[in-house]
């Protein structure tokens, strides 16, 4: 019998199993209506979080931070 050319030929030899992947980060930023949680940074403006930290919120990408007044 003459062998098959191209193709995997062997079944499910090349396949992997899926894995559901986590959802991203990004998603988390907003509530369930739309709202957004967090502030944007003034500096970089929409689309850049400011990150909350215990005493500050700082931007990860221009390095801006407001201090939580006491």
């Amino acid at each position: 019998m003459a062998s098959l050319k191209g193709g995997t030929g062997g079944g499910n030899k090349g396949k992997k199993p899926h894995k559901n992947k986590p959802t991203s980060k990004k998603y988390s930023y907003y509530d369930a209506s739309g709202k957004k949680k967090k502030k944007f940074c003034p500096r970089c403006g929409p689309g850049v979080f400011l990150a909350e930290h215990k005493d500050r919120a700082s931007c990860g990408k221009c390095k801006y931070t407001e201090f939580a007044r006491k």
